[in-house]
């Protein structure tokens, strides 16, 4: 079974782990109303993805 023979001390530990951080976001924004979305998927906004409409966004008055 494996198991440690010295204990990690804590610069040891915490240099393993600094690749285990969060990645920023890539936003872009909406060709047609400007808005910003994420790229590859359909705009929360006004609902176009590469030219084409595929859902009517209903606003409330």
């Amino acid at each position: 079974m494996a198991v440690p023979k010295r204990r990690v001390s804590r610069t040891r530990r915490d240099k393993r782990r600094t690749h285990y951080k969060l990645q920023t976001q890539n936003i872009t924004r909406c060709p047609k109303c400007g808005e910003p979305k994420m790229p590859h998927r359909v705009c929360p906004f006004c609902g176009e993805y590469k030219g084409t409409t595929y859902h009517v966004i209903v606003t409330k008055k």
